[in-house]
């Protein structure tokens, strides 16, 4: 694999590329190794919207390594905020996605490491270790997959999204919020889709979906109240294998709505989900 010229002033994106990917992946080996003894320490945005012990401890263990590499740079995680102000590079984390997942001792959760060059996300990693997967990409140099049990020199699979596919043949990845009120809607949004589609799968971590989606697992993927951490590294990889990630009406993929898939079905899920509202909430 090659990587592409930095895209602008500051350093090349297979650079930051690497500490993301050797971050991601000490990261997870340590959230695998203490799965199953994990502990509730605090609620955010509702009672089942979660943070363990496992949460802030990958984050600083992420912390500390980009720290201690590039200094200079400024770090937004899920859990610790923003650190570092004015820098070129900043990183976006999300040490834990998919914690209920985690505490429950289920598959599907992953660490999620993006790195941004003046505003643009330039490379990301994304380490699921309980599906053996470290997937990543720089922008232009493509996405890819690595199994972990083939240690530090195996090579990397190409990866490209599913295409061609029509609305009625598609495979949906979604998610949905922790807040009541979201819930409701979410649940009569799928309601609207699920006959329209050949299934729904909800696997609990955004960024795993959005992994599936490059790998060809999914067809599709939509997801109303993801934030910038969930997808930061995912939205890339994603767009590396060929598939779009953008939010409704022309809009940028963020909390509101976010919606990927290759760009025949994109259209078709994109027009289905204007067409349903599915940018509000229940009183």
């Amino acid at each position: 694999m090659t990587m592409p010229e930095t895209p602008g002033p500051g350093p090349p994106p297979g650079e930051l590329l690497e500490l993301a990917r050797a971050t991601a992946r000490e990261a997870g080996e340590m959230l695998a190794d203490r799965s199953g003894r994990a502990v509730v320490v605090s609620t955010k945005s509702s009672p089942t919207d979660i943070v363990t012990e496992m949460d802030r401890a990958a984050e600083r263990l992420i912390r500390d390594r980009i720290g201690a590499q590039r200094p200079e740079d400024a770090i937004l995680g899920e859990e610790g905020g923003q650190t570092g102000e004015g820098a070129l590079v900043r990183w976006v984390v999300d040490p834990l996605d998919g914690t209920v997942n985690y505490l429950y001792g289920l598959p599907d959760w992953a660490v999620s490491i993006a790195a941004e060059v003046s505003g643009e996300i330039v490379a990301g990693a994304i380490c699921v270790p309980r599906r053996d997967a470290l997937y990543y990409a720089t922008l232009g140099g493509g996405a890819w997959r690595v199994s972990l049990s083939g240690g530090e020199s195996a090579v990397g699979q190409a990866l490209a999204c599913n295409t061609n596919v029509p609305l009625e043949r598609a495979l949906i990845a979604t998610g949905f919020g922790y807040d009541p009120g979201r819930r409701t809607v979410q649940g009569q949004v799928v309601g609207a889709v699920l006959p329209r589609v050949r299934d729904i799968r909800r696997n609990g971590a955004c960024a795993v979906d959005l992994c599936s989606l490059a790998a060809g697992q999914v067809d599709g993927y939509y997801e109303r109240g993801v934030q910038y951490w969930d997808i930061a590294a995912g939205s890339l990889i994603a767009r590396e294998a060929g598939a779009i990630v953008a939010g409704l009406a022309g809009k940028p993929a963020g909390s509101a709505m976010t919606v990927g898939g290759g760009p025949v079905l994109f259209t078709e899920l994109h027009d289905l989900l204007l067409s349903l509202r599915p940018e509000r909430d229940a009183s």
